[in-house]
């Protein structure tokens, strides 16, 4: 067994906000949390808030694409139904939305110039960014490319 196949991650419950230590070989396996045993990989984006934006993006050490979006924004609206079809295609990755005109605190660290924009963060870094609204094959190919 390989070095790779040993390593854990660390994963934040969509539900309960417990981070949890996942080995890397039980990721495709529909883990669950340790607290309050609910799915930690649903393939549904999960709606952050002030106090949930930080915890998601730094703690996560899966691949983790946040959508920062705006309710006055018709191309980030337009967006959301192929954020979620992506986030449903490509379950082993944590797939976020922060809304940026109701969290304007959780979204400025961030500097976000234009909406709707997707930040790629990995072991609680950026590894990529992309604005625009895009069709979920758009969405599916660009976090692909950023698999190792």
């Amino acid at each position: 067994m390989n070095e790779k196949n040993l390593q854990n991650f660390h994963l934040v419950c969509p539900h309960c906000q417990a981070t949890n230590r996942v080995p890397s070989t039980r990721l495709s396996a529909a883990p669950n949390c340790g607290k309050c045993s609910q799915p930690l990989l649903t393939g549904v984006p999960q709606e952050l808030t002030s106090q949930t934006a930080n915890k998601v993006i730094q703690k996560n050490d899966v691949l983790t694409i946040v959508d920062f979006w705006a309710s006055w924004c018709q191309p980030c609206i337009m967006m959301a139904p192929q954020f979620k079809v992506a986030a449903n295609q490509l379950p082993q990755v944590v797939f976020a939305k922060l809304q940026t005109d109701k969290y304007e605190q959780a979204a400025a660290p961030y500097n976000i110039r234009s909406l709707p924009t997707m930040v790629a963060f990995r072991n609680g870094k950026e590894v990529a960014r992309q604005s625009g609204a895009l069709p979920s094959h758009q969405i599916i190919q660009w976090v692909q490319s950023l698999q190792p």
